[in-house]
């Protein structure tokens, strides 16, 4: 499975940015794709999930309610919306596929494939 990251960049604080996550190769066993972020004061750190279904989705705390994640129908393209940006969301976002079908799915291990990671920084 390959992965493709795009989207990221520079903005203000109390903007937004809209990350994509493109996937190809054997992606039929994976079950979903995954938002993790990581800046040089903290570990990586989840940040929203969603089944290939699109049935299911999942928010850390941090973003819940000022981000969106969501695939574009037929494709393996998945989406992460980002509004209301704060400083503290600078740091690099990787997404990532697992095949766990864990309830959670919000720990790196779940996740088999990762992409190179985009970055994004917001300026106070």
């Amino acid at each position: 499975v390959q992965l493709q990251a795009s989207g990221g960049g520079l903005v203000r604080a109390g903007g937004s940015l809209r990350l994509s996550c493109t996937a190809s190769g054997s992606t039929r066993s994976t079950y979903r794709l995954g938002w993790f972020r990581q800046s040089p004061e903290k570990e990586r750190e989840f940040v929203a999930a969603v089944t290939w279904s699109g049935r299911f989705t999942w928010y850390a705390d941090s973003v819940k309610g000022r981000a969106a994640i969501w695939r574009d129908n037929g494709q393996m393209l998945v989406h992460l919306q980002m509004n209301s940006l704060k400083p503290e969301d600078t740091a690099v976002y990787y997404c990532a596929v697992g095949s766990s079908r864990s309830e959670s799915g919000s720990s790196e291990y779940e996740y088999e494939y990762w992409g190179q990671g985009t970055q994004v920084t917001v300026s106070s």
